[in-house]
């Protein structure tokens, strides 16, 4: 006798039986017709300007030629990715890139946290808009310009910095020149231009805590310090972990831009990391298969970053990207 499973199966399986399905299906999607619209242009940016490009990773292992393309360029294997590896500066890069980046976690990430924190224990509406407004500002600066203020700021001859030091009894100082204060200054500027920016969404997530949550805590005599650090820091968990393993993702994807405008003669030692070196290089000398092997293995790098620090959240707590 046959089971009502295996009727059921094999009913499906009879022809027509899969269009009520798509006419369902169809219905929806007219019905819904304006939020697939919106949906629509991000994919199509997407497919268009991230996916498809990937096809050109192919030049990574090729000698890739202009005139032949990238379809008759001949194959070269690992060639250019060998280049790289034997670099005598290999490590040079990889140790300035992620040295500036992991600083930068670790003292930018923390930053728009805290103020986030802060900023919702302001009672007075007005200063903490004012606070926002000042701390948000420098975001819309562009990088040509951060770097500017940057170079205007701490210039010998010119600069507020050396000013100061020089009515301090002390020496004019290029401190843009100096390889050891390289790294702070990308760092702590980045931390100016973006934290304002970055706690906007931990003070959505503070805005979502349950007040009673507070009301209980004011009732069992609770100080502030209490309160954010049983209530608040507990609440941010989710939105920090994600955001967390988004940026160790990114760990080897080091802005160009601005690296590249700080960079003079005298920081080379400690500016030069790997995006620069690959336009130096690669794009400057029309080496396209070995600037595309560099940022092919940039990719790689980040990637397993990001699946195993996600594969580590997901184990030590309930938060992960998938």
């Amino acid at each position: 006798m046959t089971s009502l499973t295996e009727q059921s199966i094999a009913a499906s399986r009879l022809p027509g039986r899969g269009r009520p399905a798509r006419k369902s299906a169809y219905k929806k999607i007219r019905r819904h017709w304006q939020l697939y619209a919106v949906i629509a242009l991000p994919m199509i940016y997407l497919i268009t300007f991230k996916y498809v490009p990937m096809a050109g990773i192919l030049i990574a292992f090729k000698d890739y030629n202009v005139v032949q393309g990238i379809w008759g360029s001949p194959w070269a294997g690992f060639k250019y990715f060998n280049q790289f590896f034997e670099s005598p500066n290999f490590w040079l890069y990889i140790n300035n890139t992620l040295g500036i980046s992991l600083y930068g976690l670790a003292v930018g990430f923390p930053a728009p946290i805290l103020l986030a924190l802060a900023l919702n224990e302001v009672r007075n509406g007005l200063f903490k808009k004012s606070v926002q407004l000042v701390t948000y500002a420098p975001y819309f600066i562009s990088t040509v310009i951060m770097v500017s203020i940057l170079i205007l700021t701490l210039s010998p001859n010119v600069g507020i910095v050396s000013k100061l030091f020089q009515w301090m009894g002390v020496e004019n100082t290029n401190f843009m020149g100096m390889p050891g204060l390289f790294k702070s200054i990308y760092v702590w500027s980045d931390v100016w231009q973006y934290t304002g920016y970055g706690a906007i969404i931990y003070i959505a997530a503070l805005a979502g805590v349950n007040p009673e949550l507070y009301e209980s805590a004011k009732v069992d005599g609770a100080s502030r310090i209490q309160k954010i650090v049983n209530i608040d820091i507990p609440s941010l968990i989710p939105v920090t972990t994600i955001l967390l393993i988004l940026n160790l993702g990114n760990v080897m994807k080091l802005g160009f831009e601005k690296v590249y405008l700080m960079q003079n003669p005298l920081n080379l030692q400690t500016s030069e990391v790997i995006s620069t070196y690959v336009y130096k290089v690669g794009l400057l000398s029309s080496s396209f298969s070995f600037s595309t092997a560099i940022g092919f293995f940039n990719s790689v790098i980040n990637l397993i970053l990001l699946v195993s620090v996600n594969y580590l959240a997901r184990r030590l707590s309930s938060t992960s990207l998938w």
